[in-house]
């Protein structure tokens, strides 16, 4: 049986995760076992919040929305009810944007929506 020389594998994959640790404190970075363990654990993370980042806007914008909403007598849920009856097609984003730059061109859309 011949043998088998690994050659550099093994220090290219320490080197690829300890390049992954770089900016975490102490061991977590400079230690391979930790530092495996810790980059494991943030590609979890990541992977996880990436998906929760975009619940968390979306709850964001509808909190805003509904703050400006009742400034005119009228709640989210009723607003968005009737923009989708007066068939206006914006999004929940650019209705937040809008409530908050332009308040002015919200109670436009808000009185669009009410005539419906």
């Amino acid at each position: 049986m011949t043998r088998v020389k690994r050659g550099n594998v093994a220090r290219k994959r320490r080197k690829k995760i300890l390049k992954l640790a770089k900016g975490f404190r102490g061991s977590h970075s400079r230690l391979f076992r930790t530092a495996n363990q810790q980059v494991m654990k943030a590609l979890r993370n990541s992977y996880r919040d990436r998906r929760r980042r975009k619940r968390d806007f979306r709850r964001l914008w509808i909190t805003r929305i509904n703050a400006a909403a009742r400034l005119h007598d009228i709640s989210y849920s009723q607003l968005t009810g009737q923009l989708k009856k007066a068939n206006i097609g914006i999004n929940r984003k650019m209705l937040a944007q809008i409530a908050i730059v332009d308040p002015d061109a919200f109670r436009q859309v808000v009185e669009l929506a009410k005539q419906a």
